[in-house]
């Protein structure tokens, strides 16, 4: 059966929005290098969330433009269909079904004090959240649900959404019989954690207040090499890691760390006495060295438009298979007569 597990893998589930174009190098580093390693040790299921893009306003060409533009970078980066398996959400009817069992067994209270809504909803004003934009944590517990995930990667800020799925898996189950695989937050302590260029005191986003802090993986390599020789540091001259009082350089130095390997230890031995220009320049090159590459395996997928195409309808093909199987058997114990075919 396609839907049996691989012996011996628990299963994981992760997604990643499309409504950025270009992933940035927080995004590389805080996930997407995460996805390629899960791949080799559980039985890793992988989409672009389309559905959830649209909880606010999106430009049609604009998304369907940067949802195959997520898929090649994906690839781009490691992840291989053979080992995992690759889908876009909408191709998948499947998550929005379930979405709607899940939204029926939510409180409206319990929907409301999902931190991240109110977090978004502030941002566009109270009048303009959508009700998309209430509920899309109950589609995301559908979306694990699924395809009974024992293990769903997220950083820090997303475990009450993980909590959410437990409390509902376990409501759904006790009331309607065992359905739903309970899941357990995937959360790597040792992940780097990127900042801003320009503002190390911050996470690197695509809302920064300056483009300058931002590296986008797709642009011109020299822009981003540019980027790095101007990062902010501090006043001083050592290399040293020291993340309250020199923000910056300990950002470049994790930047490095992640990029080679490297030490954080070993680095500052390597940087005794050279001062914050080497360190930049450093940084700059080694991040050119590897993101080259990835820019042209990027473009080559897009530039050859059927095999992308196969890519992702054999994905949703793997996916359906899970996922049919899971909605049929909450059809079945929430008591809807089965279609006949």
């Amino acid at each position: 059966m396609a839907s049996e597990r691989i012996p011996g893998r628990p299963r994981a589930l992760s997604g990643i929005q499309p409504t950025a174009g270009s992933f940035h190098l927080g995004n590389y580093l805080g996930a997407v290098r995460q996805y390629v390693a899960l791949q080799e040790t559980h039985d890793a299921f992988y989409m672009v969330v389309d559905l959830h893009a649209i909880t606010v306003p999106q430009d049609p060409a604009e998304l369907r433009a940067n949802t195959r533009l997520a898929v090649a970078q994906l690839l781009a980066a490691g992840l291989d269909p053979e080992r995992c398996t690759l889908f876009i959400q909408s191709h998948v009817p499947e998550h929005t079904q379930l979405g709607w069992l899940m939204n029926c067994i939510t409180g409206f209270g319990e929907a409301s004090r999902m931190t991240q809504f109110k977090d978004k909803s502030a941002k566009q004003g109270a009048d303009r959240a959508t009700v998309g934009l209430f509920t899309y944590p109950i589609l995301q517990v559908a979306d694990i649900l699924l395809y009974q995930a024992d293990a769903v990667p997220v950083g820090e800020d997303q475990r009450q959404h993980i909590e959410l799925t437990r409390d509902l898996a376990e409501r759904f189950n006790g009331r309607f019989g065992p359905t739903f695989t309970l899941p357990q937050a995937y959360i790597v302590r040792e992940v780097a954690k990127i900042h801003d260029l320009q503002d190390p005191t911050a996470k690197m986003s695509k809302s920064a207040a300056s483009a300058k802090g931002l590296v986008n993986l797709l642009d011109e390599p020299s822009v981003s090499a540019k980027k790095f020789r101007s990062a902010v540091t501090d006043t001083e001259t050592v290399v040293r890691f020291d993340e309250k009082d020199k923000p910056g350089v300990s950002n470049l130095l994790t930047i490095h760390s992640a990029l080679t390997g490297t030490g954080i230890a070993e680095l500052e031995e390597q940087y005794a006495g050279k001062g914050y220009g080497a360190l930049k320049t450093d940084v700059a090159e080694i991040f050119v060295a590897w993101v080259t590459p990835f820019r042209e395996r990027t473009q080559e997928y897009l530039g050859d438009p059927e095999t992308l195409d196969a890519v992702m309808a054999k994905g949703a093909e793997k996916a359906r298979a899970v996922a049919a199987e899971t909605l049929a058997a909450a059809y079945d114990r929430i008591g809807f007569v089965p279609a006949k075919h």
